[in-house]
């Protein structure tokens, strides 16, 4: 055998000795969490009904209540008498990298389920079926997609919102300007103050910023269903068992009705700070995912 070949099939041993022991590292969520006795959940602070803050270190939400409830499940599971819950706020910029790095171990927060992220995390069972929509001011005269041309619209940096709204066959052509908001809450002011004249983003976020705004009737949801996306937890790749744990604790909950008492106290009742009601009533897609618990990604609900 050749040195050159020698040295080949040496480097090509070491880098396959170097990915397994990536896969291992990345593999042992479980291990880490009960050796450590503490777990970070990944939460937003503007992605209200699903999870927001209350200020003071309080978060709260759908998912972020949900996520507790699987904190209690893998508490059971790893036989430990005390497990801490370190809340870690992400943005849509950085929710995958704190992920992949294991700052956060679970992420429970607004992130859309699709193929290119599939490449980075994994996601656990899809627990709300979101329709991108957009947010106007009730005077605006907005009603339609036809009806942004010439006009400003807000999204989040990070989110695929205005790519989707321009993809769709009726945005194409429309000459709108783009502005962006560093969070929700950022994108909502924006359009609330007038430096924007829509915000396009997930219905729920849009009326759980509406259901926050000081006066809620001065704002709409309208136009067009734009795409119809999984919303599920991030958690590491190439993790099964810690998929699994998350995955079986999330399916007793859709099957106990638990997840329903969620949805309705975070959708349909009063919700803090300002005890308003979201007012989004369980759709059939989301209760299709929860009669099937699976995780596929956006791309097969855009199959016709």
């Amino acid at each position: 055998m050749s040195m050159k070949k020698t040295l080949l099939l040496n480097g090509l041993a070491l880098a396959a000795l170097a990915a397994a022991v990536g896969t291992a590292q990345a593999a042992d969520t479980l291990k880490k969490i009960k050796d450590s006795g503490s777990i970070t959940l990944g939460v937003r602070e503007s992605s209200a009904p699903l999870s927001y803050t209350l200020g003071g270190g309080k978060y709260v939400g759908f998912h972020t209540e949900m996520a507790e409830h699987i904190v209690a499940d893998l508490q059971k599971k790893l036989g430990l008498a005390k497990l801490d819950v370190k809340f870690q706020p992400v943005t849509s910029q950085n929710r995958i990298p704190l992920v992949q790095n294991g700052t956060v171990d679970l992420e429970c927060g607004s992130t859309t389920n699709n193929l290119a992220r599939q490449k980075d995390v994994a996601f656990a069972v899809t627990t709300y079926v979101e329709e991108v929509r957009m947010a106007v001011k009730a005077n605006s005269g907005i009603n339609s997609i036809k009806d942004l041309a010439g006009r400003t619209v807000a999204t989040t940096t990070g989110t695929t919102s205005v790519q989707t709204l321009r993809k769709h066959e009726r945005g194409s052509g429309i000459d709108f300007k783009e502005v962006y908001g560093k969070d929700h809450a950022d994108s909502f002011l924006l359009m609330e103050t007038g430096r924007a004249d829509a915000f396009v983003m997930d219905g729920s976020l849009l009326a759980g910023n509406i259901a926050k705004s000081k006066n809620p009737a001065d704002f709409k949801i309208v136009g067009e269903v734009l795409s119809v996306e999984p919303i599920a937890c991030m958690l590491p790749k190439d993790d099964p068992a810690f998929k699994a744990a998350v995955d079986d604790s999330i399916k007793g909950m859709m099957k106990s009705g638990e997840l329903a008492k969620l949805y309705d106290k975070w959708f349909m009742q009063p919700i803090p700070p300002t005890n308003q009601k979201v007012g989004l009533a369980l759709s059939e897609s989301t209760k299709a995912a929860w009669a099937n618990p699976n995780d596929r990604p956006m791309e097969d609900y855009a199959r016709k």
